[in-house]
C-alpha cells in the first residue's frame, strides 16, 4: 500500500508561544561561557579524577555500552533514525540507522561505524549543552560542538538550544525530501504524521504512522511505500545488526521521547526569558503579558491540554515502558507519574514527570512560584476554563494526590490543602 500525504505535512507547528529567537550571548545567558553542571560535565571530572572509567568492547560498538552506563541512560531507550538529518548524515541510512539513547536529562546519538558518539546533556540553568565524544583520541574525550545549534537553536527549538524530533519525507537512501522542511511531532502530533525517517518496532492497531517507510519516486517524494510498514515487531531484514546493541526502535520509547523534547525546550525557553527580562529591569505590561503567555504554554504543555488522543492500544517490545516506570518516584498508593496508560493517551497521569528534573527545579524562582501557583488552581478546580476541561476531577485529585506526596519544596499552601 502507498500514502499520499499532502504537502501541507511539512509545515511546522504553529506555536502560541513567541518565537523570537532569545540571544544566547546575552548577559543573563552567556551560553558559550556560563558554568555548566550537566551529566556530562560532571562525568568529565569523574573520568578527569580516576573515579570513572570507560572500557571499549571488541563487537565494534566501541564504548557505546560503557559511556551509557557511566551517564546512567538505560540501553532500551534505544530508537533509531534512518534519514540523513545529523552531522554525520554521509553515514546514516536506512541499512545504517543512527541509534539514539535517552534519559531524562541526557541523549546519546550512535552512528556504526563512525569514532564520533553524539551527546545533548541538559543543564539545569544553560540548557541543552552538545558534545561530541571521539573513541580514537587517546585518551577518549569529549568536545563541546556548538556547530549543531545550527539546527537545535531554531523556532523549530523555541529560539533556545534545545531538542527536537521531526518527521520527514525519506527516500530509500534517507535523503529527506524538500530539504530545509519538516514536521516537529510531539504528543500533540495526529499519529499519522509521526515518525518519517524513523524505525518504529511495537504495535498500534489499526493506527497509521509513517516509519518505516521510504519514498521511490522522484517526482513524487511524498509518496511512500507503506507495504508492510506497521506494527512490526522486529526489524529483521531491515538492516545487518552486527556493530549494534539491538534491532529494536522501541513506539513508547519514540512516544515519550517525543514529549520530552518539546517538554525541555519549553522549560528553557520560559527561564531564559525571566532571566533577561530581570536584568533588563523590563516589567512593563508587554513584558508581563508576554511572560504569562509563555508561562500558560509551559503549563498547558505539562498537563497534556492538547494531546493526540490514541485510537487504538500501543504495546512496545522492549522493556523500556517497564524500566521507565520503575524509575518513580511513587505517592502512598503507589502511582506515579511514569506510569503509562497507552490505550487511550500516553500517561495515565496526564502531568509531565518532567516536574522532578533539574530543569525544572533550576527555573528562575520566579518562574517556579508563578507555576506552582497556577498548576494548583487547575488541580484544586478553582480554574476551570474550557482549555483544561479534559482533566476529568478524577484526573485532577490524582495527581493532586501524587505531586504533593513525591514533590519535595512545594509551596506551604500544596501541602495545607489551602
Amino acid at each position: 500500500m502507498r500514502v499520499l500525504l499532502a504537502l501541507v505535512a511539512l509545515t511546522v507547528w504553529s506555536q502560541t508561544l513567541d518565537e523570537a529567537l532569545t540571544p544566547v550571548d546575552h548577559p543573563a545567558i552567556r551560553y558559550y561561557q556560563g558554568t555548566l553542571n550537566d551529566r556530562v560535565t560532571r562525568l568529565i571530572l569523574d573520568l578527569h579524577s580516576g573515579k570513572t572509567k570507560l572500557q571499549s568492547r571488541n563487537d565494534g560498538t566501541g564504548y557505546l555500552s560503557s559511556l551509557l552506563d557511566a551517564l546512567k541512560v538505560n540501553p532500551d531507550s534505544q530508537v533509531m533514525v534512518f534519514s540523513k538529518t545529523s552531522f554525520q548524515a554521509s553515514r546514516i541510512s536506512p541499512k545504517n540507522p543512527r541509534a539514539i539513547y535517552f534519559s531524562d536529562d541526557v541523549c546519546v546519538g550512535y552512528v556504526r561505524g563512525s569514532n564520533l558518539l553524539e551527546v545533548a546533556a541538559l543543564d539545569p540553568r544553560q540548557g541543552v549543552i552538545f558534545y561530541s565524544f571521539d573513541q580514537e583520541a587517546e585518551p577518549p574525550r569529549f568536545d563541546r560542538r556548538d556547530v549543531c545549534l545550527q539546527c537545535h537553536e531554531s523556532k523549530g527549538t523555541l529560539g533556545v538550544p534545545g531538542l527536537l524530533i521531526a518527521s520527514v519525507y525519506p527516500d530509500a537512501d534517507g535523503m529527506p525530501a524538500f530539504m530545509g522542511a519538516q514536521m516537529l511531532t510531539d504528543h500533540r502530533s495526529r499519529f499519522e504524521d509521526r515518525w518519517g525517517g524513523w524505525y518504529v518496532t511495537g504495535t498500534h492497531g489499526a493506527m497509521r504512522h509513517l516509519g518505516n517507510a521510504v519514498g521511490h519516486e522522484r517526482d513524487h517524494p511524498e509518496v511512500l511505500d507503506t507495504r508492510g510498514t506497521l506494527n512490526l515487531t522486529s526489524l529483521a531484514k531491515r538492516f545487518d545488526p552486527a556493530g549494534y546493541l539491538s534491532q529494536l526502535s522501541d513506539i513508547v520509547a519514540l512516544m515519550a521521547l517525543e514529549h520530552q523534547t518539546r517538554m525541555t525546550d519549553l522549560m528553557i525557553r520560559v527561564g531564559w526569558e525571566a532571566r533577561v527580562t530581570e536584568h533588563d529591569g523590563k516589567n512593563d505590561e508587554p513584558a508581563r503579558t508576554r511572560f504569562e503567555a509563555d508561562l500558560e504554554s509551559l503549563l498547558g504543555y505539562m498537563l497534556f491540554t492538547d494531546e493526540a488522543p490514541l485510537e487504538s492500544k500501543v504495546d512496545g517490545v522492549s522493556t523500556f515502558a517497564r524500566t521507565f516506570a520503575e524509575r518513580g518516584p511513587r505517592d502512598h498508593r503507589g502511582r506515579s507519574l511514569r506510569d503509562f496508560n497507552l490505550q487511550k493517551r500516553l500517561f495515565q497521569y496526564p502531568l509531565s514527570y518532567m516536574i522532578y528534573s533539574e530543569a525544572f527545579d533550576g527555573m528562575p524562582e520566579r518562574v517556579r512560584t508563578r507555576l506552582y501557583q497556577r498548576l494548583f488552581d487547575v488541580l484544586t478546580g478553582k480554574d476551570r476554563s474550557a482549555r483544561f476541561q479534559r482533566l476529568s476531577a478524577e484526573d485532577r485529585l490524582a495527581l493532586l494526590e501524587i505531586v504533593r506526596d513525591t514533590k519535595p519544596d512545594l509551596p506551604s499552601y500544596w501541602t495545607s490543602g489551602s
